[in-house]
């Protein structure tokens, strides 16, 4: 508190910059731009201070630390999921992975969640690695509330389906993993020599011994190759095909998606 008094003149004094008077939303989308173009890497307090004209010292009356302001672009991504949903809400009764299978309104809607996040995290994918190393490092209650719209999203979904707390949980968990474990897959580093039109010395074979490797080599190809959001799509069917008993949707869930950023009503037997 004595340091917010003694400095918050000057943070005050030095809240205009090149963008105009400063904002966290301000913040942390320039963040997220510098993240975007120049990696992790580059992102201090310093940095993001010279991009919007500002000292570095004004900046943290927005993100109080290096690690506030890594949680912010968390904070970020979710806020543009959440816009994102908003702006493109799902169409009714959307086919699922089996084009052939209309699927009941929980059901499509966490497939349009799943594919948005996807969406998102190939927009910048600079900055997916947050999504593993600060829920690692951050407790589920100290999270962005963005972050905790998005688990309340799933879980109000799942109790749509007929899913009680234990049940709902457990599912969560599952699509959590292979939602932000396709990402990661899809987003992993593969190219050794980016310059190389080769595709063996691009991926770098040689590097890997044919007699100890020769599986992995033959098949770096094919892992290479990103399945995008139909291969999301199918795993999601599958998993969910395989821990939510058929029948049990709720009618209140016929309809009822989640609401912009913020809005949990709809949330059908939850309740109950």
């Amino acid at each position: 508190m004595a340091r917010e008094t003694r400095q918050g003149a000057g943070r005050r004094a030095g809240d205009r910059g090149r963008y105009g008077r400063l904002s966290r939303e301000k913040v942390l989308a320039t963040a997220l731009q510098v993240v975007d173009r120049e990696g992790l890497g580059a992102l201090s307090m310093r940095r993001l201070g010279a991009e919007l004209g500002v000292e570095a010292m004004a900046l943290y009356r927005y993100a109080d630390s290096k690690e506030a302001l890594l949680d912010g672009l968390v904070e970020a991504l979710y806020l543009e999921l959440e816009d994102t949903l908003a702006a493109e809400p799902r169409q009714e009764g959307a086919p699922t992975a089996n084009a052939s299978r209309p699927s009941p309104a929980w059901h499509a809607e966490l497939h349009h969640i799943a594919q948005e996040t996807y969406r998102v995290a190939l927009r910048h994918p600079h900055a997916v690695p947050l999504l593993a190393t600060r829920m690692l490092a951050v407790p589920l209650a100290r999270r962005p509330p963005a972050v905790l719209r998005d688990h309340e999203r799933v879980l109000t979904l799942l109790h749509q389906a007929g899913l009680d707390d234990a049940a709902a949980a457990k599912v969560h968990r599952a699509y959590t993993a292979w939602l932000l474990g396709y990402v990661f897959v899809e987003l992993r580093a593969m190219v050794d020599a980016p310059d190389e039109s080769d595709p063996a010395f691009r991926l770098g074979l040689h590097r890997m011994p044919a007699q100890e490797f020769s599986r992995l080599r033959a098949a770096t190809a094919d892992l290479a190759a990103r399945e995008g959001p139909e291969g999301l799509a199918a795993g999601l069917d599958a998993l969910l095909d395989g821990r939510v008993p058929t029948g049990r949707d709720s009618p209140a869930a016929e309809g009822a998606g989640p609401g912009p950023r913020g809005d949990h009503d709809g949330r059908g037997d939850e309740d109950s």
